[in-house]
């Protein structure tokens, strides 16, 4: 499930660029109107990506870390199988939050949101963003914030079972990102108008969901072959 897993979770992020602009795209767009005039945005934009995929990844050894633990007790419940069919399940509900469908991972994020406030007072020190080290600084903290996308991954990355192997997939989540939030920052009302488009949205929904349901059915099939103790690893 290794490839699939990492290979999944690149084009989620990247798919999910539509959910990103609602989410990242204020911020983005109130630090890219603060970068001095005379400086390159790109260095501001690449520092504040880079920072938040630092977060992610740190998410992910932490949720990979108590997924080790938890898989002490798979020899009595199948907890990896079980792991993995709910971020397949997470992602569906995800692709078709995306669609506008189906809202439930909005009142997933308000939970999320417990965190957030706490770490949001920070980020009101790093504006204006005027040096990249303050882009860094504001990416790091900004990765934290409550999105149903990162958290449909970060259960995937529950289920490695391995802190170096959940930092891996969030890292490639964070890559297949990366387009997304670079485009929003460099060119931000094209790209809002372009992630607005009901059509790239219902297309970006279908196809995560896609990911879903082929994760789900073969986590299924994994478990149909090999049973409670059968391997589903993800390895780094």
């Amino acid at each position: 499930m290794t490839d699939f897993s990492i290979v999944a979770v690149f084009f989620v992020g990247l798919l999910g660029g539509v959910h990103c602009l609602g989410m990242c795209g204020s911020v983005v767009g109130i630090f890219t109107a603060q970068i001095p005039k005379e400086s390159a945005r790109w260095p501001f934009h690449l520092a504040y990506n880079s920072g938040r995929v630092a977060s992610y990844m740190l998410a992910g050894a932490l949720v990979g870390a108590a997924g080790q633990a938890g898989l002490l007790l798979r020899d009595v419940v199948p907890v990896q199988h079980l792991l993995f069919a709910l971020s397949s399940l997470m992602l569906i509900a995800l692709g078709l939050y995306l669609a506008g469908i189906w809202n439930v991972v909005r009142r997933i994020e308000q939970a999320g949101g417990v965190l957030w406030r706490h770490i949001q007072p920070l980020t009101r020190g790093l504006l204006p963003v005027t040096t990249p080290t303050r882009a860094l600084l504001l990416g790091a903290l900004c990765g934290w914030l409550p999105c149903g996308l990162v958290y449909s991954v970060l259960v995937t990355a529950l289920a490695s079972g391995h802190a170096q192997s959940g930092a891996l997939i969030m890292l490639a989540f964070g890559l297949g990102t990366l387009p997304n939030l670079l485009a929003i920052g460099m060119f931000w009302e094209r790209s809002r108008r372009w992630a607005q488009s009901k059509r790239v949205r219902m297309i970006a929904g279908f196809l995560v969901a896609g990911f879903g349901g082929y994760g789900l059915i073969k986590t299924g099939y994994t478990f149909y072959l090999h049973g409670w103790t059968g391997s589903c690893h993800v390895a780094a």
